[in-house]
């Protein structure tokens, strides 16, 4: 395989395909470098992208990658980055396979690691019962018994968001409530339950929520649980001295951007909004930006 590359795409998920797809039509020369782990993998279903609503992601990849790999100056490799450094050129990749690539330009589509809270199960449920979108999953548990495991402001801001979904909402602070005495006031006046006793385990089965188990060994019967669960960026982020958000999510300008010229970032990686519209709407825009930004006369 040729070592050198216009551009190179790190993450084949749905913001690295548009991009790739921008740029083959731009018949520009791109490798694509995916690990086979998204962020989307233990979801069943795919929600709230027009004219493929309730598909699997692993639908939505394979006929992806299909017609991306079908404009012929795309390439893909099934390996992961573990370095990339500037030099004359562009960049100097290494993957953990041994190859080294060179590029003009890079891009970011690397998504988030989503850190696992310490509760048993929680990791098993995690995109099928333990959900972190209701734009993306609400819909499918609409009117269930459902509640929010969060504290504090997120928990408060979380919690009134469900109740769009459903009445039957109560909040699970997993501890002492961190509320303001006005929340509670709000919360109690609202009907919304706050449970503070520590969850000691997810029962489930095959990662479907029936029980929060409590440490007292009192069980909550739920259809589904929303939670805000930690995330960290690809060591990639730390490496390239990229600008991050407070939030954590890599900086990016209206062309997607980073801080550091000629490192693009798009999808997940970027912005809180997880949803496939909003990584294929930031891929698009970054291979155009790309292919501009090689423009030569």
């Amino acid at each position: 395989m040729n070592s050198k590359f216009e551009v190179v795409i790190i993450g084949g998920s749905n913001a690295g395909l548009s991009a790739a797809m921008a740029l083959g039509r731009a018949l520009r020369k791109v490798l694509v470098i995916d690990n086979g782990r998204p962020c989307n993998r233990q979801t069943p279903h795919s929600h709230n992208f027009l004219s493929r609503d309730g598909v699997t992601p692993e639908f939505l990849s394979t006929v992806a990658k299909e017609q991306v790999l079908a404009y012929p100056t795309i390439k893909w490799m099934q390996d992961t980055v573990n370095e990339v450094k500037l030099n004359e050129s562009g960049f100097s990749l290494h993957t953990t396979g041994g190859f080294q690539i060179e590029a003009k330009k890079v891009l970011l589509a690397t998504g988030v690691v989503d850190e696992m809270l310490p509760i048993f199960g929680f990791a098993e449920c995690w995109g099928k019962s333990v959900l972190h979108c209701p734009y993306c999953h609400g819909y499918e548990v609409r009117n269930e018994n459902l509640a929010v495991l969060a504290n504090g402001e997120i928990g408060f801001e979380f919690v009134k968001l469900i109740r769009q979904w459903t009445p039957n909402v109560q909040l699970l602070t997993n501890g002492e409530p961190a509320l303001k005495e006005e929340q509670l006031e709000i919360l109690k006046k609202a009907g919304i339950p706050i449970v503070s006793t520590p969850i000691q385990s997810i029962l489930h089965q095959e990662g479907y929520l029936q029980h929060i188990q409590l440490v007292d060994n009192s069980l909550i019967s739920l259809k589904a649980v929303f939670a805000r669960a930690p995330m960290h960026q690809s060591p990639l982020v730390i490496q390239l001295g990229l600008q991050v958000s407070e939030q954590g999510f890599i900086a990016v300008n209206a062309f997607q951007e980073s801080s550091v010229p000629g490192v693009f970032a798009a999808g997940d990686c970027t912005t809180p909004m997880r949803t496939i519209s909003t990584a294929v709407a930031q891929g698009t825009m970054a291979g155009a930006a790309i292919n501009s930004f090689l423009l030569e006369w």
